[in-house]
Order: C-alpha cells, then structure tokens, then sequence
C-alpha cells in the first residue's frame, strides 16, 4: 500500500513549473488531487515507486537554485552555511530538521554580531575634514597623539564589556607602536551607536577611569538623542566634562591636536 504524494514541497514545485502566480491555483489544484483520489486512485496501484519517485525528483529538482547558492557564497559566508545546514538536513534527515538547523545557524550569527560588535580606527582623509576607516580607506592619515575610534553598534550589557576591552586593546597596540608623539586623547565616535544601557554607561565609567591612569583623555563625537540623554541622565557626561563631548570627529580634533604634547 502506498499513498500519492501530495507534499506541500512536491505541490509548490508543480506550482513553479506551471507559472501558478495567484492563491487560485490552490482551489485549482485542490480541485484536481481530489477528483484524482476519488476516481483514479485505482489506476495508480500497480505504478512502481521508483517510477512515482522519479515523478517527484524531476519535479522538485527545479527547485535547486545552485546559483542562488552561489550568490549566497559570494555575499555571506555565516549565510552559506545556514543555507547548507537547512540543505542537508532537509535531504538527509527531515524538513523540520533542516529549518530547525538553518534557524539556529542564524540565531548564532545574530548572537554573534551583538555581543561581538565591529571598531575601526579612523584617520582623517588628506585635504578634507572627513574621517574614515583606515582599512577601507590606506590613504587616510593617523592624528598624532590621539586615536579615534569607531563603534558601530547600539551599546549593551551583551556587548559592553567587549567594546570597552576592544578599545583598550587598540590604545595598547597604538602605543607599543614606534610613534613620535604617544597617544594623549581619545576619541569616540559614537553616531552608528543608536542606543546604550546602563551597563554600556558603566564600562564608559570603567573606561575613562582606565584612561584616567594612562594619562589619556576621553572625548566623544557625535552621540545621538537617545544616547546623549542618557549620559546627562547618568552624570557621565558632567564626569567627562561638557566640553568633551562634540557634534562631528572634525571638532574634537581641533580641541584636541592644540593640546598634544610631542615627546622630547
């Protein structure tokens, strides 16, 4: 005894090679599985499986978009391997098991990417007030003596500590570095963080009293409403002072190169 397949994978290939394009063709087809079952049921008994499985395979095997795969491959590499978990584990093991699998790959790069937020050093780019990655941009130039830095995420108890740690570790790889004048300021720039919590305020605290001990000044650019708010709420930007706090990268900058002291 066998049953027809009538698959919800099996009916959207049948679907996409017939050009189905509206909810209709679900009445349509309900419709046909029906009068099927009823009438001509009978005349499916002695059609071997291997036959109704390569009705199916010829069918569904349309469906393989190899080179949406390979997009997936150029563009995002955590993509391409939830695509093949969900792939796999489709094939091999059943659907629930590979959506369960693709989701979970997801749900580990969304974890990965707020408690593992991106930096980058800025440097200015020659003949303009514009700052930028220095990585994106080789021609963009260092300012002696203070060190910019970017955080471009909203600011977490997930990932607070790892951003207060990164930038302690860029400070410290700066100043092993053989450079004239060693770093004397700070500079945050904070427009990509769209939100900050208190645990965010507090390794802020932690930072700037680490920077106290170095001798480093912390200055912040360009923090939005919401964070703004919350750092006058909290007292943190009377604890930095007023003054540290600039609209653009471009004006902490010229508070602060006046300000650096080249070594002897």
């Amino acid at each position: 005894m066998f049953l027809l397949p009538s698959g919800s994978f099996s009916r959207s290939a049948v679907n996409y090679m017939a050009g189905c394009q509206t909810a209709v063709s679900n009445i349509v087809m309900s419709v046909v599985v029906f009068l099927t079952l009823k009438f001509i049921t009978p005349l499916f008994y002695y059609t071997p499986n291997a036959i109704l499985s390569a009705i199916i395979i010829s069918a569904v095997i349309s469906l393989v978009d190899y080179e949406a795969a390979i997009l997936i491959w150029k563009i995002d590499k955590f993509d391409f391997v939830a695509c093949m978990g969900a792939f796999f584990g489709v094939a091999f093991v059943s659907v629930e098991k590979g959506l369960l699998i693709a989701v979970s790959i997801s749900y580990a790069k969304i974890l990965l990417q707020v408690t593992r937020p991106r930096t980058a050093i800025l440097g200015k780019i020659p003949r303009t007030t514009v700052y930028r990655n220095i990585q994106q941009y080789p021609e963009a130039s260092k300012i002696p003596g203070v060190l910019i830095v970017r955080v471009d995420s909203a600011i977490y108890f997930s990932n607070s500590n790892y951003v207060k740690e990164r930038i302690l570790r860029w400070l410290m790889d700066e100043e092993k570095g053989d450079y004239r004048t060693k770093i004397q300021f700070l500079i945050v720039e904070m427009s990509p963080v769209t939100d900050i919590d208190t645990s965010g305020i507090q390794a802020f605290e932690e930072l700037h009293r680490s920077l106290e001990k170095k001798g480093v000044e912390l200055v912040l650019a360009n923090p939005g409403p919401a964070v703004t708010d919350k750092l006058y709420a909290s007292s943190f930007a009377n604890t930095i002072g007023e003054d540290k706090i600039f609209l653009t990268v471009a004006q902490a900058v010229a508070y602060c190169s006046p300000k650096v002291v080249e070594d002897p």
